[in-house]
């Protein structure tokens, strides 16, 4: 079985001005930057590869703040809806975020798509996750295959379920101990990452998926997997 995985983080709504998105996205951009030499470059999202590449732009917050101005980053007053991609044949990513709705209930969140049979590993993404955490400040965050997902949550309803890897704010609460060869370290002071392997964790090894239950449930037991927003 091939897994395909990605990267996301998630927030209830949080509408803010434009030039705090920019300001927010200049530093994921930076972090992505920072992580790898294939995450330097962005191009905006478009209906073919060629038109893509006629888009690139420049990440600061003065050019995201212009560019997320566009009529059609905007899907309805003061919200954010935006997708880049980094121009890579070889090793091709995308990064999207949707921001400010002001939906009660809402959910906020960025997510990272990197090439579907790229060699991810540990150090990539937990640095890609970290990027995002400390750009977008969210609630909740995982690093998962879409396979994994699916087998663990029928829903997929964000907060409630583990990966790979994962991320929880300090306002979640702490995180109970776990077992040695699960790695548990400090987002700077926003918050906790959880990582359950340090190769990639898939379905196919039963010992990982073990693994994952057992910390699932020393998860629950802490308070740590309920939904988005819940008190």
């Amino acid at each position: 079985m091939t897994e395909t995985y990605y990267a996301g983080v998630y927030w209830p709504g949080r509408p803010e001005p434009l030039e705090t998105y920019a300001r927010r996205a200049e530093a994921l951009f930076q972090g992505l930057a920072s992580t790898d030499p294939s995450l330097a470059t962005w191009y905006e999202q478009a209906r073919s590869r060629e038109a893509a590449l006629l888009s690139r732009f420049s990440p600061d917050a003065l050019s995201l703040q212009q560019l997320f101005a566009k009529t059609k980053y905007q899907p309805g007053e003061g919200e954010l809806s935006f997708s880049a991609w980094n121009g890579s044949a070889d090793d091709s990513s995308v990064i999207n975020f949707s921001c400010g709705s002001p939906v009660p209930d809402a959910v906020d969140l960025c997510v990272w798509t990197p090439a579907a049979r790229g060699l991810l590993s540990e150090r990539s993404a937990s640095q890609v996750l970290k990027a995002m955490v400390m750009a977008w400040e969210p609630e909740w965050g995982v690093v998962i295959s879409d396979e994994h997902r699916d087998a663990v949550s029928e829903a997929g309803d964000v907060g409630t379920f583990i990966g790979w890897m994962t991320y929880f704010s300090r306002d979640r609460g702490p995180v109970p101990p776990l077992p040695d060869l699960v790695r548990v370290e400090p987002v700077q002071d926003r918050g906790t990452l959880v990582i359950l392997t340090p190769e990639r964790f898939t379905l196919s090894r039963p010992e990982h998926v073990a693994l994952a239950e057992e910390v699932r449930v020393q998860l629950q037991r802490a308070g740590l997997l309920e939904p988005l927003g819940a008190p």
